[in-house]
Formats: C-alpha cells, sequence, structure tokens
C-alpha cells in the first residue's frame, strides 16, 4: 500500500482538473456502480476507470491494488453463493441466483475501490484539501484529519514491517500457515504499533498547534481553486454517468 497511494506527476487534463472535480469524478462511477445491476454497465465502469488509468499512467497502482482485492472479492462470492440459495443448482452448494449476487458483489468491490485510488494518484494531498475547504466549504479541520489519515497510511505500513523483521529477529515466525497462529501473533504486533500510532498522533497534534492550526480558514490558503469550463463540463459527464447507471 506504500505505492499505491503516492501521488504520479503528470500534465494529463485529469491532473490538471479541479481536486473536487476529480472527486466528484470518483462519486460518480461509485454511484453508477451502485445503482447498476447489468453486467455490461457494472464491466463498462470498470473498464473506464482503467481506461483514466491508463491515460493517466496509474495503471500499475490499480493492478496492485487489484491483486491485493481479488483475494477479497472471491472470499465474498463464496460467501455470496453460501447465503444466497434461490434459483437452479449450479455447482456443489452454488446456485444461480447466488452467483449472480455474489459477481455483482465483487464488481461492485472493485468498482468503489479503484475510483478512489485513481483520484489519489492525480491529486496532492494538500491540493486535495485545500480545494474541499475553498469549494465545497468543508471546514479545515476535517480535510485536515482525512489527508492526514491518508497520508499515514504508509507511514504505519513501514512501521508495522519493521516491528515484523525485529520480532521476527528474535523468533517470532510470522510465516506461519496456521491461522489460529496468525491470530495470536496479531497481539504482539498490534501493541507496539498501537504505541507507536498514538506518538506520531500526539507530535502531529502538538505541531500542528503550534503552527495556528485552529486559526485557518477558507482564505489562508496561498492556492486558489477556481472551477473553469472543462470542470463544469466533466461534473455534467458524471451526471450523466449517474443517470446511465441507474437506467441500464
Amino acid at each position: 500500500m506504500v505505492n499505491v497511494i503516492d501521488y504520479v506527476p503528470g500534465d494529463t487534463l485529469l491532473h490538471r482538473l479541479n481536486p473536487v472535480t476529480k472527486l466528484g469524478i470518483a462519486a460518480a462511477i461509485i454511484i453508477a456502480i451502485f445503482l447498476a445491476d447489468a453486467y455490461p454497465m457494472l464491466l463498462g465502469l470498470l473498464a473506464l476507470t482503467f481506461a483514466l488509468g491508463a491515460y493517466a499512467h496509474t495503471t500499475s497502482k490499480l493492478v496492485s491494488l487489484l491483486k491485493l482485492l481479488v483475494p477479497l472479492a472471491v472470499v465474498m462470492l463464496l460467501l455470496q453463493t453460501a447465503f444466497v440459495r434461490g434459483g437452479s443448482p449450479v455447482f456443489a452448494w452454488m446456485t444461480a441466483d447466488g452467483l449472480v449476487t455474489g459477481s455483482k458483489a465483487c464488481l461492485r468491490l472493485l468498482g468503489v475501490a479503484l475510483p478512489l485510488i485513481l483520484v489519489l494518484s492525480v491529486t496532492k494531498l494538500n491540493d486535495l484539501a485545500n480545494a474541499c475547504v475553498e469549494v465545497l466549504h468543508i471546514p479545515y479541520r476535517y480535510a485536515f484529519t482525512f489527508t492526514t489519515a491518508l497520508r499515514f497510511v504508509p507511514v504505519f505500513s513501514q512501521e508495522m514491517n519493521a516491528i515484523m523483521e525485529a520480532q521476527t529477529a528474535r523468533g517470532v515466525e510470522y510465516d506461519t500457515k496456521n491461522p489460529i497462529r496468525k491470530l495470536q501473533l496479531m497481539l504482539p504486533l498490534c501493541v507496539p504499533l498501537l504505541v507507536s500510532s498514538v506518538g506520531k498522533t500526539d507530535a502531529t497534534a502538538l505541531a500542528a498547534e503550534q503552527r495556528g492550526f485552529y486559526l485557518r480558514t477558507r482564505e489562508s490558503s496561498f492556492k486558489r481553486y477556481p472551477m473553469v469550463g472543462r470542470d463544469i463540463a466533466v461534473l455534467a459527464a458524471c451526471v450523466a454517468l449517474v443517470v446511465a447507471g441507474a437506467l441500464l
């Protein structure tokens, strides 16, 4: 996950759009995914996400996330086929209705996660926070909390890897295939990670307070984020996409 949410520099139209417009693109795809019920529309929205990723040169990040989500999607499919028992039998315990429900749930899972990663790949987090404050009138403390949480994801990932390496050097076997043993190993991993995260959070809060965090307003940003013609056109296309998802 360290590289998946990193910003990818570029000069494409997707990079030049207002950060709020990029959020609108992701929101439109996600809403259309939930509203759509036909396989062509669901697959088409996923294809659209990958097409935008190829245009913005972020396909590798989408593929990396896809590799992480596929096992989860398979588990979701099996659970859906186990609980949805309607329709004619297909194979073993699986029924036609269970396979349809499970496969659509898997497509929706992918359709929700991939557009968000696409937006984060083509948007700087500072720009995202400042644009949400200026354009959407979101209080800065909420925008700052959201972007800071995203910044801490790779930090905590590196911290967890360091803890695992230190404990492995002391004889802890994290490569065991026993699921019960894996759960037992989570406690010695989570406790130092929790202590470290609390320390980093406290240090960040003190640093932000010393820099006048509570004095920040919409006018404090040195950079402006106007909504220009291309942003209006893209948002209109997003509305059309949502309508198409509701109809198909």
